[in-house]
């Protein structure tokens, strides 16, 4: 089993940034990163992912105000989050396609983003 642990989701004001950063509980090398979000009523959303080589792709609507980045040696996956708009408000869940057994790919719990005056 492997544990992702989000951090920095918080309440900030349209034009602000806001970096998130996830730790798995076992190595990410040869591992496929990636960031979704959930806003209210909506389905969860692939926002970035990062492959085990580096590579990036974005959504149309964070391209060019998200980075993606990875660390190997932390564990670590971050997203960095410039001018928030309000429809960035969602909860962001970290992933990771670690092979387990039978079964592929390990989610965290999530952290909220809220973009508001």
């Amino acid at each position: 089993q492997v544990l992702l642990a989000e951090s920095g989701g918080r309440l900030v004001q349209p034009g602000e940034s806001l970096q998130l950063t996830c730790v798995a509980s076992r190595s990410i090398v040869g591992v496929v990163m990636g960031w979704y979000r959930q806003a209210p009523g909506k389905q969860r959303e692939l926002v970035a992912q990062i492959t085990r080589g580096g590579m990036t792709d974005y959504s149309d609507s964070v391209k060019g105000r998200f980075t993606i980045d990875r660390d190997n040696a932390a564990r670590a996956s971050y997203l960095y989050m410039n001018n928030l708009k309000p429809e960035d408000t969602a909860v962001y869940y970290c992933y990771g396609d670690f092979v387990m057994g039978s079964s592929t790919g390990a989610w965290g719990q999530g952290t909220q983003v809220t973009v508001s005056e």
